[in-house]
C-alpha cells in the first residue's frame, strides 16, 4: 500500500484533484451550540484545523479551509446552514471542490454508539440523524463515507433532544481530547491509506 501511494505521488500524470477529499464536519452555526454533543463534527474540525495552523474562511454555505498531508488536500467544511439542511452545503462543495462522493467523509454524532466508540463506515443509513437524512436525500443515495462519533443514549424518554444539544459532562469533557485525537488520525487516515485499512486499525469499539 505504502509502495503504491509512493507511485500515485511521484506520477506527475495524476490530476490533483484525484488526490482531494472532501471532509464535512456537521453541526450547528451559533455559540449557543458550541459545546453540544449534536455539534462533534465542527469540534473535531476545529482541533484539527488548530494543531495544523489553518484557518477557516466564510465562504458559500459554510467554513472553508484546506489541509494538506502527505501529498492529499483535505477540504474541511462546517457547512453554515444548519443541521437539516446540510446536503445544501455538502452537494455544493463536492461540485465546487471537484471531489468525488468516494473521497467524501462526514463526521456525525451518532446516540446508538456508546460515549468512546468510534466507528468509520462506508456507507448507511440516516439512523435518525437529521444532517445524514437531509445529505442522502439532496445527494440522492447514503453510500458515502462517514465518522460516527458515539455520545451514547443515556436520557430518560423524551429526552433525546436535550441530550443531543447538551454540553458534554464534565467526565466526558476529560476523554474528549483523546477521542477527537482518534477522530483526526481516521480522517487522516481515510486520505492516505484508504478505507477499509483505516476501518481495520481505527475503529473504536
Amino acid at each position: 500500500m505504502k509502495k503504491l501511494l509512493q507511485k500515485l505521488l511521484l506520477n506527475k500524470n495524476v490530476k490533483e484533484d484525484t488526490l482531494k477529499y472532501l471532509i464535512v464536519g456537521l453541526g450547528n452555526i451559533g455559540s449557543e451550540y458550541h459545546n453540544t454533543r449534536h455539534n462533534i463534527g465542527f469540534k473535531i474540525l476545529d482541533a484539527l484545523a488548530g494543531a495544523s495552523n489553518i484557518s477557516f474562511e466564510d465562504k458559500r454555505y459554510g467554513m472553508v479551509a484546506e489541509f494538506k498531508h502527505r501529498g492529499r488536500t483535505f477540504v474541511l467544511v462546517k457547512p453554515s446552514t444548519y443541521m437539516n439542511r446540510s446536503g445544501m452545503a455538502v452537494s455544493y462543495w463536492l461540485k465546487q471542490a471537484k471531489v468525488p462522493v468516494d473521497r467524501m467523509l462526514v463526521l456525525v454524532d451518532d446516540i446508538a454508539l456508546p460515549f468512546g466508540s468510534i466507528r468509520i463506515r462506508p456507507k448507511g443509513g440516516d439512523g435518525g440523524h437529521n444532517g445524514l437524512a437531509n445529505i442522502s436525500q439532496v445527494i440522492g443515495h447514503s453510500n458515502y463515507a462517514r465518522v460516527r462519533f458515539g455520545i451514547g443514549d443515556d436520557f430518560h424518554k423524551g429526552q433525546q433532544v436535550n441530550h443531543v444539544l447538551g454540553e458534554w459532562s464534565k467526565d466526558e469533557e476529560k476523554e474528549l481530547p483523546e477521542l477527537i485525537d482518534h477522530s483526526i488520525e481516521i480522517i487522516k487516515g481515510f486520505g492516505t491509506v484508504g478505507l477499509e485499512l483505516t476501518m481495520t486499525r481505527l475503529n473504536k469499539k
